[in-house]
């Protein structure tokens, strides 16, 4: 999963369907791969009559670290967007002719506000500028300004930049799970229920005795 987000911080904002799918299979995979082992290691690891609270615990864990995920990656992508939308913005509607003021306005969009009307497909530059900033540039400045392909263009590189900081904190917390799973240490064969745990050690230590008795 960590070699999957690493791709996805390599390739370009305009990428190919082919490379992303593959991409999106690879951390699917990888995903799958560490869910069904887990899950059977922790059920497992705890007596028969226990299994239920398990599962029960098991799952709150899990829904409460997707819902805590959505919360911290979309707060790491808006600081990531906050660090260079407004620049982009300003630099991108000035090279169209835009005053500097009525740009300076547009860029001061919210990072959430431009998160979301990129998600939509939506282009608020006609809102955001107004019909009189908008009159008063050569027609083809403002087409170029309201139509489909500038602000989801001019957008691309501080969008990234947030991309970058999500996918690099995706990539540490892969590889911390993969160095816990490397550490985590032999599993022990629990009893069911009223039955009392014996280590191999343990075990053989008996029958050592009980064959010294005999």
């Amino acid at each position: 999963m960590s070699v999957s987000f690493a791709g996805l911080l390599l390739i370009p904002t305009d990428f190919g369907y082919p490379l992303f799918a593959v991409l999106v299979f690879l951390q699917g995979a990888g995903g799958g791969l560490f869910a069904a082992p887990n899950t059977s290691l922790v059920m497992s690891s705890v007596p028969a009559h226990l299994r239920g609270a398990a599962s029960g615990m098991r799952a709150t864990f899990m829904n409460a670290g997707m819902v805590l995920s959505i919360g911290v990656f979309f707060s790491l992508m808006v600081a990531g967007l906050a660090s260079s939308l407004p620049q982009t913005l300003h630099d991108g509607l000035t090279a169209q002719g835009v005053p500097s003021a009525a740009a300076a306005h547009a860029a001061s969009l919210p990072p959430v506000g431009t998160l979301f009307a990129a998600f939509l497909g939506y282009n608020p530059m006609q809102q955001l500028l107004g019909p009189q900033v908008l009159g008063a540039l050569p027609p083809a400045n403002a087409a170029t300004l309201t139509g489909r392909e500038f602000f989801p263009a001019l957008i691309s590189g501080p969008f990234h930049d947030g991309l970058s900081v999500v996918f690099t904190l995706a990539i540490v917390m892969g590889l911390v799970g993969a160095a816990a799973s490397l550490v985590r240490g032999r599993s022990v064969r629990l009893p069911a229920a009223g039955g009392s745990i014996k280590t191999p050690v343990i075990a053989a230590a008996g029958a050592r005795s009980g064959e010294e008795s005999a």
